[in-house]
């Protein structure tokens, strides 16, 4: 007699049970499939622009655990100066960062200026590699010539760096204001380089107290990172005078301790970072500051942040003007006189070109000019054969290789990029590829070689393909600032660093673009139950049993990160 059927009135009565306790071998669904899930580690906007080569989701997400020293290791495995990066950097990874789309982008250079001063005064313990023999000169202690050195020795390689001034640091040291970078900032970031075993030699001009040739001999290559020293002319009618200074000069006495040599009504001309810098510098040395810049705001090259605060703090730049002729009586300036400017086509720089407007000439009080209308290498350092294939930079790859033997460069003197950050990942793309040249093998092959090309390549995640069911609407963090009648009285640090609490905050918020971290919503959701986790001392993965996958795409659609792709079955 056969079993009378059980018949349920509602889909509630259902007795349901998950598909691993019953038998599910008997159907191999999996062959219905024409797509099927495979998780990828995608790259996050924020990594891939950043010029450094920073794991930027990496350190964010440990400092979120509260995994500090982690997260120090991790930058260091890319940049030597956090703690600089984390005050000056213009951070170009935040205007890509997909958070900004709900609550603001991550502050990413806040949570790594914190990592790096938490650290500061007792840094982890690093240890250089395994000595190849090898022994690499380095021209120029800036952001370029330390982030090579450094990672040099990293790869257990000797590095010698032969520095002008008498210390270095380069334009971090003589280029930056005290206030945005503080000195003892620097010198910790130094002391760890040397700490590493790299030695620095200052009051070392190379071309005057050692020659190229001497290094090119003695060394087994030589990086050449001299970065932007020399002022452009300002090209007005006496312009020759001791009353028209060059910026980066003003920047260098004062930095320096020295006295400015400037007089009490400046102007500055410039639109960029150096115009700003001296302009606010001299502002706290109680001058009378104001700024000129032959187009409109927009073109202004500086960071946005640096022009806002100069206007905050109450300095005047006067647009689309530019001077033309240094007035001068009994040999002392009593004013410039400026014409001023239209915007015309785009020149070659893809900002519209300043066109004079006939007739419009006036005056401006002053009595002294600070040029800050771009800088340039100075490469007689050179020998002259050399110095006859360059123009203003010595031509390089993106791995700082160059035609001439021996000879890489990087930062400023290969590409003008103009930045700290840039400069820094150059540096360690020159590393990666003396290490290659010393071992014979392709570059490719160094494992630092991977966040590298990460720089340049790869998909990045975009803010369509994060599924914000997961994420909160949470407003971005802001460090405290000092005032503004406080902070032009003095040349103390304007900004001050996260608290643990706004670190642990700010941290939280990241989306972890393309990371996966296990976060088991594809294993809990699979209705076949086809996923499965595997768990090792470092990481919680998942495999697909394709057997058993009939490719729905729910894993995909509740992915949280993006980190799973459906692609069709071959």
């Amino acid at each position: 007699m056969s079993q009378k059927p059980i018949i349920y009135k509602s889909w509630r009565e259902l007795p349901l049970m998950t598909a691993s306790m019953g038998d599910t071998t008997v159907n191999k669904t999996g062959s219905w499939r024409n797509v099927e899930p495979h998780h990828v580690e995608q790259v996050a906007p924020c990594s891939l622009r950043c010029p450094a080569g920073n794991d930027v989701v990496g350190f964010v997400t440990l400092a979120a655990a509260g995994k500090l020293e982690e997260a120090w290791h991790l930058l260091a495995e890319t940049t030597p100066f956090p703690g600089t990066c984390g005050r000056v950097c213009p951070h170009p990874c935040e205007t890509e960062c997909n958070r900004d789309h709900l609550g603001g982008a991550i502050n990413i250079h806040s949570v790594e200026r914190y990592i790096a001063d938490y650290f500061m005064d007792k840094p982890p313990e690093q240890k250089p590699g395994t000595f190849s023999g090898k022994h690499v000169a380095v021209i120029g202690s800036g952001p370029a010539g330390l982030s090579c050195a450094y990672h040099l020795k990293r790869f257990g390689h000797a590095a010698t760096v032969f520095e002008a001034h008498s210390k270095a640091g380069g334009m971090l040291r003589v280029g930056i204001p005290d206030y945005r970078l503080p000195p003892e900032v620097l010198d910790a970031e130094i002391r760890r380089i040397i700490d590493l075993g790299v030695e620095i030699i200052t009051g070392s001009r190379v071309g005057k107290d050692v020659s190229f040739d001497q290094l090119v001999h003695k060394f087994d290559a030589v990086f050449a990172a001299v970065g932007f020293t020399n002022s452009r002319p300002l090209g007005a009618e006496g312009d020759d005078g001791d009353d028209v200074v060059p910026g980066i000069e003003v920047l260098r006495k004062i930095n320096l301790g020295m006295d400015d040599g400037v007089g009490n009504k400046p102007l500055v001309v410039g639109g960029g970072n150096t115009a700003m810098d001296v302009a606010r510098s001299l502002l706290r040395k109680g001058k009378d500051v104001s700024v000129i810049y032959r187009r409109t705001r927009y073109e202004m090259p500086a960071i946005a942040e640096e022009i806002d605060e100069l206007l905050a703090e109450g300095i005047e730049i006067t647009f689309l003007a530019t001077p033309v002729e240094v007035l001068r009586e009994n040999g002392k300036m009593t004013g410039v006189k400026c014409i001023r400017m239209k915007l015309g086509e785009p020149d070659a720089s893809g900002r519209r070109r300043p066109v004079p407007i006939e007739g419009s000439e006036y005056v401006i009080e002053a009595d002294c000019v600070i040029t800050a209308i771009g800088e340039t290498t100075d490469l007689e350092f050179l020998p002259d054969d050399i110095r006859a294939k360059t123009s203003w930079n010595i031509p390089a790859d993106e791995l700082g290789r160059t035609a001439f033997d021996k000879l890489y460069a990087g930062g400023d003197v290969a590409d003008g990029a103009g930045t700290v950050t840039a400069a820094i990942g150059y540096g360690r793309r020159a590393a990666i590829a003396i290490d290659a040249a010393f071992r014979g093998k392709p570059v490719a092959d160094n494992a630092a070689m991977s966040p590298s090309l990460r720089e340049r390549t790869g998909y990045a995640i975009p803010f369509e393909e994060i599924n914000t069911a997961y994420f909160e609407d949470l407003p971005r963090s802001e460090p405290g600032s000092l005032k503004v009648s406080e902070r032009i009285k003095t040349l103390d640090e304007v900004h001050q660093g996260f608290s643990e609490a706004d670190l642990e905050k700010e941290a939280k918020r990241c989306f972890s673009c393309g990371t996966c971290p296990a976060c088991d919503n594809c294993y809990i959701f699979c209705p076949d139950a086809a996923i499965s986790k595997v768990k090792d001392d470092k990481n919680k993965l998942y495999l697909v049993d394709i057997e058993y996958c009939k490719g729905c795409g729910i894993c995909a659609a509740e992915c949280p990160r993006g980190c799973i792709v459906m692609k069709a079955v071959r």
